[in-house]
């Protein structure tokens, strides 16, 4: 579903991604962590032409960045994206908010685009906020209209970046809760993300990166159940984000 062949992206003279090939497949669960500053978050931006990059290919499905013009709109479309500060629109209402982008991108009636935002805000257990204005959420509810809202143009692919940083601890879960139903249903996913226990609990695969470099990419039991076959960066990374 996404692959990455030697992608390299600076900023300026500063190097953030180097030689980075990665293949995550179809339905799969992919969870990006590493030490602030590491590249984890350009990464996935990369994937829907939110961050350009320099050499290399990215391919989603049939499209490939990195070569020639690119409809960044039409990739859009496939691709979601959760952010770590929610990007509401705080002026529009939770219904206009979910209807918006089908109405213009998706061109569905606004019947119909009420229909499935209706669906998704009983997904996420929020049907009764359709008419809450951003300001009046808990941020745990903002971040699951944000995901709802993503999930209204029907993505072949979700990305996540940190979704649960900028949340007080009380509100961390019922966002996993909604990201774990997403995985057991079969969307291929690529989460950035420092909540280890999610991680270990839904991640087909994790991908640890150090200095915009990949350093580790195993399976989820190898990475939580064997940290002695990894590399001494990702057993101190370990040491320091697991609880004793």
């Amino acid at each position: 579903m996404i692959v990455f062949e030697r992608v390299d992206k600076c900023y300026g003279d500063k190097p953030v991604l180097r030689e980075v090939s990665l293949t995550v497949r179809q339905g799969e669960v992919v969870v990006i962590c590493g030490p602030s500053g590491s590249g984890k978050s350009t990464l996935i931006k990369c994937v829907n032409a939110l961050e350009p990059f320099q050499s290399g290919t990215i391919r989603i499905g049939e499209a490939v960045l990195g070569r020639g013009s690119l409809d960044a709109r039409a990739l859009r479309r496939r691709v979601g994206m959760v952010f770590q500060h929610f990007e509401l629109y705080p002026h529009l209402d939770v219904m206009e908010n979910l209807c918006l982008a089908q109405r213009t991108v998706l061109g569905r009636s606004r019947p119909a685009a009420e229909e499935r935002a209706s669906a998704l805000l009983d997904r996420v257990g929020l049907r009764d906020k359709r008419s809450a204005m951003p300001a009046q959420l808990s941020g745990g509810q903002q971040q699951r209209i944000a995901i709802a809202r993503a999930l209204a143009l029907d993505p072949e692919v979700m990305l996540f970046d940190e979704p649960t940083s900028a949340l007080d601890p009380e509100m961390v879960n019922e966002v996993l809760d909604v990201m774990t139903g997403l995985a057991r249903e079969g969307m291929t996913m690529m989460v950035v993300t420092h909540e280890m226990g999610f991680a270990r609990r839904v991640a087909d695969r994790v991908v640890f990166m150090e200095d915009g470099a990949i350093v580790e990419d195993c399976a989820t039991d190898v990475f939580f159940g064997d940290p002695g076959t990894l590399s001494q960066r990702a057993q101190r990374f370990l040491s320091k984000v697991l609880p004793h």
